[in-house]
This record gives structure tokens, C-alpha cells and sequence, in this order.
């Protein structure tokens, strides 16, 4: 294939040079991609990157922005080419297959109407594929391929024009639920997100707990999610619907008291622009299995 007719992607990776194996090994498989013709960024979040193969750029950060905010400085970073595709990437996740990429491009062309696709995503010891990796309510199957409402943000294919059209990811939001955020705007274009269950790639199973402020920004942003992108009437149906979830799914952890503080801060303010969508794109996720309240 030559390169004229390669599909072209731009590709976002972000670093603080603190996972050295792993994140040689993320770069090895997607530098080892076929078929398609790759521009790859390398973004220091708050450090210069200790690790930049040749022919990949580079870009260091002064301070860390949270990730949202590091992708978009990445894609930025890449603009003004001719990729058709920006694929953001983990840098502990690893492309098992070299025409991972190729196949990701093929369910666009099979589904033209979606704005991205989702891999499925597994751990690379155990094959194990946790629920939250799978993008939609019922995710017993994680086989199955569909129409999705949400994303895993880690690894994700999006078409770079309906990335710019919605302004890129809640860059404020430094960490969890940017994904719904970016989600919600794409669905608002009036496409949609598709799940690829038989596309396989790698990444560990970790806790996302593991990060000091995890309890803290999952109820601030989903406040800041709602507030941004919801018409009022729902707003307080979502964070009533949230706050139960919460209370339930965490009330071993000891930090119930931390998601109390999280979503009055949310309240307080600063989730930015609001941008509410349309009561049409409420019903098409509500017939996508997936009402804008849970």
C-alpha cells in the first residue's frame, strides 16, 4: 500500500517518565502499526519525556495539567495535517495485533455515522475485561460490539474533525469523566460512538482508586458534567441518580466523606461553558439503552 493511499492518523501519547518498561513497550506497538500512515506526539506532563523514538515528536509541559488537558496539547501539537483519525493512548496499553489501527479504520467505514470507536480493551495476563472498560450499561458481554453512549478514554479512535467541532476534551476536568463529557458533545453533532467487542488491545488491570484524588474528582466532575451538558429539568436527576450509585458503590471505602466534598464542589462552581445538549440528542441516547440520568 503506498503511502498516498494510507489512511492517515495522528497519534497522542502522554508521559510523566514513570513507567519506563511499559511505556517502551506502548510505543514499540503502535510504531509497529501497518497500513496506515502515523504522526505520533509524545507529551512530558510536567516532565521533558526521558524516552522520544526517532521520528516521533515531542512535547514537554512545565507543570502537570491532568490528562484531558495533556491530550489536547497533543492533538493541538498535531494539527494542521492531514490525519483523519486522532488516536489517544495509554502509555502502559499495548497494540497486540500491528494492523490494530487498520481494523479500528474499518469499523468507521462500516459505520460511518460514528465519531469513534472503541476497542475492547483486556488485561494482558488474566485476558480480563472490566466492566468499566466496556462503554454501556450492561456490560456482561464484553464481546459484543454495538452502539455506545460513553467511552474508556484510555484508547479510543475519534475522527479528528468531529474532535475539533466540539472543542476537544473538558481540559479543567484534569482527571475521570472527560470521556462522558466529550461523549455527550459528540452524540450532540448528532453521531455516535461505536464499541468494536472482537478488537482487541492491552492494558493493566489497575484501580483507578490508586490515584490520591480519585473520590474527590469522580463526584466533582460528574457535578461539572451535568451542569455543563444537561438540559436543567435533568440536572438534578442525574446528580440524585449519582449520588445513591455513589453512596452504594463506595460505602466500604471509608471516603464517603471525600465524594461529599467532591460534589459540593462541583456546586460551588467552576465546571466551565454551558453548553446544554438537545432534548433530540436526550432521546437518541435514551433509545441507544442509555438515558443522560445514570
Amino acid at each position: 500500500m503506498s503511502r498516498e493511499s494510507k489512511r492517515a492518523v495522528d497519534v497522542v501519547v502522554l508521559t510523566m517518565n514513570d513507567r519506563d518498561v511499559e511505556f517502551r513497550d506502548a510505543m514499540a506497538s503502535v510504531l509497529a502499526q501497518q497500513g496506515v500512515d502515523l504522526r505520533v506526539v509524545i507529551v512530558g506532563n510536567g516532565v521533558e519525556p526521558d524516552y522520544v523514538p526517532k521520528g516521533v515528536h515531542a512535547v514537554a509541559l512545565a507543570e502537570n495539567t491532568g490528562i484531558p488537558q495533556g491530550r489536547n496539547v497533543g492533538a493541538e501539537a498535531l494539527a494542521g495535517g492531514r490525519a483523519e483519525f486522532v488516536l489517544f493512548f495509554d502509555n502502559d496499553a499495548v497494540l497486540p495485533d500491528p494492523q490494530t489501527i487498520l481494523r479500528l479504520i474499518a469499523e468507521f467505514d462500516r459505520h460511518p455515522g460514528a465519531a469513534y470507536v472503541q476497542p475492547r480493551i483486556a488485561d494482558p495476563v488474566t485476558g480480563l475485561t472490566l466492566g468499566r472498560w466496556v462503554p454501556r450499561l450492561r456490560s456482561g458481554d464484553a464481546r459484543r460490539s454495538g452502539i455506545v453512549t460513553v467511552m474508556a478514554e484510555g484508547i479510543v479512535l475519534i475522527r479528528r474533525a468531529d474532535f475539533e467541532a466540539v472543542g476537544g476534551w473538558p481540559g479543567h476536568f484534569f482527571l475521570f469523566h472527560e470521556g462522558v463529557d466529550l461523549s455527550w458533545r459528540l452524540w450532540d453533532l448528532g453521531r455516535f460512538g461505536w464499541y468494536a467487542g472482537h478488537i482487541e488491545v492491552h492494558h493493566p488491570a489497575t484501580n483507578p482508586a490508586r490515584h490520591g484524588p480519585f473520590y474527590r474528582m469522580v463526584a466533582r466532575n460528574r457535578v461539572w458534567v451535568a451542569r455543563r451538558r444537561l438540559p436543567a429539568p435533568l440536572v438534578p436527576v442525574y446528580l440524585t441518580a449519582w449520588v445513591l450509585i455513589c453512596a452504594w458503590r463506595f460505602r466500604a471505602s471509608g471516603n464517603l466523606g471525600v465524594l461529599a466534598k467532591g460534589f459540593a464542589e462541583g456546586l460551588r462552581g467552576g465546571a466551565g461553558e454551558r453548553h446544554p445538549m438537545s432534548w433530540r440528542t436526550v432521546w437518541r441516547l435514551t433509545r441507544a439503552g442509555r438515558p443522560p440520568i445514570i
